[in-house]
């Protein structure tokens, strides 16, 4: 089997591809073996395989956390579980950077008919992400204004396109104008701003109004200087420090604007508020079935000897969307059958 086997802490463009690594084996009652068609690039396997994200396996592991496959073949069907050999899912799990799997059968959701494995490995973490963070924390209401920070990254581009299906007025602010091209052509943005430009926050007051947003998105590390442009009573949402430095916050102006700073880490929910998950993905789903919304996967598809190409590009900001490897081929696979 093929893997990316982590051994010791490494930068991701030390990274190898090994061909003979051995197959994961299914360990739990809860448990099984899934095929793995495409699966996921996100900025936190590159802090994980130099050993600086929160979760850290023990060595060795196989890198990679979101995917989308079959059942596999070979995979026992534990009790209670829907799925049978052959469906089609989406998930998470450790080592998916391979080309099999071993993930609980509580951590994957069926695949669309009408989403392919490239567009369903981007699914699991981040759209439930942005989605909690705008409906369940921020409770964005239609005729709002959000300004979405690092907006045509893989969670960034989810909340844009949840903003507009929400009834907000979305404010897509990146770093480059190819970047807000991509905010505008895959997300539907109704105004961009370029946040490496002087003053940029002036932009934000212009096109409010002078009232400034209601809600801010940050998955990079830009709550403070957003915070000059947060409306009074605004709701400033965390999602994550992508920019790689964790902020410091002048909380003078969270007194004096009346606004509140509050986290999402979706992750925890697993373990916080479990019941919380299926309505989430309940409301996701209809969105996805309704075509109101509809994952965004950067237009380079990477192969599996591919990845620590596609971690560098991620790491440089090359990239927009979702970003993807695609491990097996389904219609090369079917066209071998026959």
């Amino acid at each position: 089997m093929r893997a990316y086997v982590v051994n010791e802490w490494v930068h991701p463009s030390q990274l190898k591809l090994v061909n003979n690594a051995p197959e994961p084996k299914v360990t739990a009652s809860d448990e099984i073996l899934v095929d793995v068609y495409s699966s996921a690039l996100n900025f936190f396997d590159i802090l994980q395989v130099q050993g600086k994200y929160q979760i850290k396996p023990p060595f060795p592991f196989a890198l990679g956390a979101e995917f989308a496959g079959k059942v596999a073949k070979d995979s026992p069907i534990p009790k209670g579980c829907p799925y049978k050999s052959g469906d089609r899912i989406f998930g998470s799990a450790q080592g998916c950077f391979a080309d099999k799997v071993v993930v609980k059968w509580q951590a994957v959701i069926p695949l669309p008919d009408n989403l392919t494995f490239d567009q369903g490995a981007g699914l699991y973490l981040t759209w439930p992400t942005s989605y909690e963070a705008l409906v369940g924390r921020a409770e964005l209401k239609p005729g709002e204004s959000v300004l979405i920070n690092a907006a045509a990254g893989g969670v960034g581009i989810a909340a844009v396109q949840l903003a507009k299906a929400l009834g907000a007025t979305v404010i897509a602010a990146a770093g480059s104008q190819s970047k807000l091209d991509i905010c505008k052509m895959y997300g539907g943005a109704d105004y961009t701003v370029n946040y490496t430009a002087k003053d940029w926050q002036k932009e934000v007051l212009r096109i409010t109004g002078g009232k400034g947003v209601d809600v801010v998105y940050d998955p990079v590390g830009r709550i403070a200087e957003s915070l000059k442009c947060i409306a009074f009573k605004g709701r400033a949402l965390v999602i994550g420090f992508a920019a790689g430095q964790i902020e410091k916050l002048p909380l003078n102006l969270v007194l004096l604007k009346n606004i509140s700073v509050m986290g999402l880490h979706w992750g925890l929910y697993a373990h916080k508020e479990p019941s919380r998950i299926p309505v989430v993905w309940k409301e996701l789903m209809e969105l996805f079935a309704s075509g109101r919304i509809k994952p965004v996967v950067y237009d380079k598809i990477f192969s599996l000897n591919e990845v620590p190409i596609g971690l560098d590009a991620l790491e440089k900001r090359e990239t927009w969307g979702k970003v993807i490897v695609r491990i097996k081929d389904e219609k090369q696979r079917v066209a071998a059958k026959l």
